[in-house]
């Protein structure tokens, strides 16, 4: 019979304040595709267009969006649970966001009331975040914490 060892105090950190973070990152998935005009509204474009917009993405951009983030918050619960697991969803999560980003970064044909400031640095800190729960997921998992 093998011990397990003891839930050191920075996953319970690191797994709560990822939950909250790929919350809202589902929270946002959610509202935007159910078209809420009261969250939809707090962008700079009106409603009618920002819905446009998102509906012009191609499927595998809006795949890669909801792979991202339904991921990143199972990710949050299996590493929290200490499953091992947590690196498959946080690696999933990544490439979601990656390929989802990029085509927005590179290819979208965007308005630009969506470009620069918050809109350019956001999708980075997203990639970055998703890439840093990954690799602490990876050494949890190495160091016998996950299972």
């Amino acid at each position: 019979m093998t011990m397990r060892k003891p839930t050191p105090a920075h996953l319970w950190i690191v797994g709560l304040l990822s939950l909250v973070w790929n919350g809202f990152g589902g929270y946002d998935y959610w509202m935007t595709r159910t078209h809420n005009e009261a969250y939809l509204s707090q962008l700079p474009l009106p409603v009618e267009e920002t819905v446009a917009y998102m509906e012009s993405a191609p499927l595998v951009a809006d795949i890669a969006w909801g792979l991202g983030v339904w991921m990143a918050v199972l990710g949050s619960i299996l590493l929290l649970l200490r499953k091992g697991h947590a690196v498959t969803a946080f690696g999933l999560s990544l490439i979601g966001a990656v390929v989802g980003i990029g085509y927005d970064l590179v290819f979208a044909d965007k308005p630009e009331e969506l470009t620069g400031g918050v809109f350019t640095i956001m999708p980075i800190v997203v990639v970055l975040v998703a890439l840093m729960l990954l690799m602490y997921a990876q050494r949890q998992k190495a160091a016998g914490i996950l299972a």
